[in-house]
């Protein structure tokens, strides 16, 4: 009896594209589920869960972004400086201000896998305040995401 074999993806046979992304005007958790996607490789036939089969995504305007209801005064993003009683907390509107590459950042990461594969993907990210980035020569293909 034939039976069908399941396709796997081998590491080196996947081809990686670079995409740019501008993020003006989007919100914040929409832009990242699909950044997530492409990182993942999820929007290709050729998926396949174990392997870093995604592409590179350059995002651009971070500082940009749109928070909806209440985010920009009730939500926080902590840190820790290793020293004892070393937590430290800003608000959204605070760390717009400060770092706005990292609000995207973190709301990429936490969609990613909590695995040596997740983190491997999240290396694929390049995030830049303003519209220039340094990733020109890899000629990146501009994509339009949808602000469902």
């Amino acid at each position: 009896m034939f039976t069908e074999r399941t396709f796997v993806l081998k590491p080196k046979e996947a081809k990686k594209m670079w995409y740019h992304v501008d993020a003006t005007d989007m919100v914040v958790g929409r832009l990242a589920t699909q950044i997530a996607r492409i990182l993942r490789g999820k929007d290709q036939p050729n998926f396949t869960p174990n392997t870093d089969s995604g592409d590179f995504v350059v995002v651009t305007n971070c500082e940009k972004i749109v928070l909806t209801g209440k985010k920009w005064s009730d939500k926080n993003y902590y840190w820790h400086t290793n020293h004892i009683g070393g937590i430290k907390k800003r608000t959204a509107t605070e760390q717009l201000a400060k770092h706005p590459e990292l609000i995207v950042y973190e709301a990429v990461k936490g969609m990613l896998p909590k695995n040596t594969l997740g983190r491997a993907q999240l290396t694929k990210l390049k995030i830049f305040v303003g519209d220039k980035h340094e990733h020109e020569a890899q000629k990146p293909v501009t994509i339009k995401l949808e602000n469902l």
